[in-house]
């Protein structure tokens, strides 16, 4: 163990592994791992949020949001990041980009569209009444009162939603010549023995990413949600 724990500090000590444009540096290979995962939580969120939100308005698709979560939770990650691959393949596709990308946005759908609709629902109706008593259209209930108020749940999705990509950024480089951290993983696999150093590094540093991640939604969701709102978030449902 000894000698892996030396291997990975040696492995970090060379001269470009700090470097922001070599892509064997690990500041250059944290901007891409984090660049694939809030590009595809903002395609996800763009794609569920709005239609999660006037389903739940509404009242209707409640089937489909639990259908929605089962789905999410049986979808094997990996298998839709070769499934990608190999459509991307086929269709003369750049498969260093889109097979990441569309994987990681079908694994973010679920847990933003299942605490959207969870979030709404559970919205004081008595609020909603007065909005709508006060001669507010239904899109105006919509973004101004039940939008705000279940903004902590929909945040608490976004933050699953968001862990889960940077763990799953780092297996796509299995079939990406990207693939953020993970590329040190795979890399070192590659490497046999000689890459035991290079794994732990990679490992590593994929975990300080998802832990500086955690914290960094829970500093965005004490700044962006009300304190009363987030009290009151507690004792709501959240479908993750």
């Amino acid at each position: 163990m000894s000698n892996i724990l030396s291997e990975a500090w040696d492995w970090l000590g060379q001269p470009n592994r700090w470097s922001w444009t070599d892509p064997a540096g690990i500041p250059y290979r944290t901007v891409e791992h984090l660049s694939f995962s809030a590009l595809s939580l903002v395609i996800a969120a763009a794609l569920t949020i709005p239609p999660a939100l006037w389903l739940a308005h509404s009242r209707r698709g409640a089937l489909l949001a639990s259908s929605v979560v089962n789905i999410g939770r049986a979808i094997p990650s990996f298998g839709l990041i070769i499934l990608f691959w190999f459509l991307a393949s086929r269709w003369d596709l750049n498969t260093d980009f889109w097979p990441l990308l569309i994987a990681l946005v079908a694994l973010a759908l679920p847990p933003l569209f299942t605490n959207t609709y969870a979030g709404v629902v559970s919205v004081d109706a008595d609020a909603v009444d007065a909005a709508r008593g006060t001669g507010y259209t239904e899109g105006q209930i919509m973004l101004r009162i039940e939008l705000p108020l279940s903004l902590p749940v929909i945040l608490a999705g976004a933050r699953v939603a968001f862990l889960q990509l940077v763990a799953t950024v780092a297996i796509g480089a299995i079939v990406n010549d990207g693939g953020g951290l993970g590329r040190y993983i795979v890399d070192g696999f590659a490497q046999g023995r000689a890459g035991y150093g290079e794994i732990l590094a990679g490992g590593v540093a994929v975990v300080v990413l998802a832990l500086l991640c955690e914290g960094a939604f829970t500093l965005i969701t004490r700044w962006a949600v009300p304190k009363g709102l987030t009290i009151q978030s507690a004792r709501q449902p959240q479908v993750l």
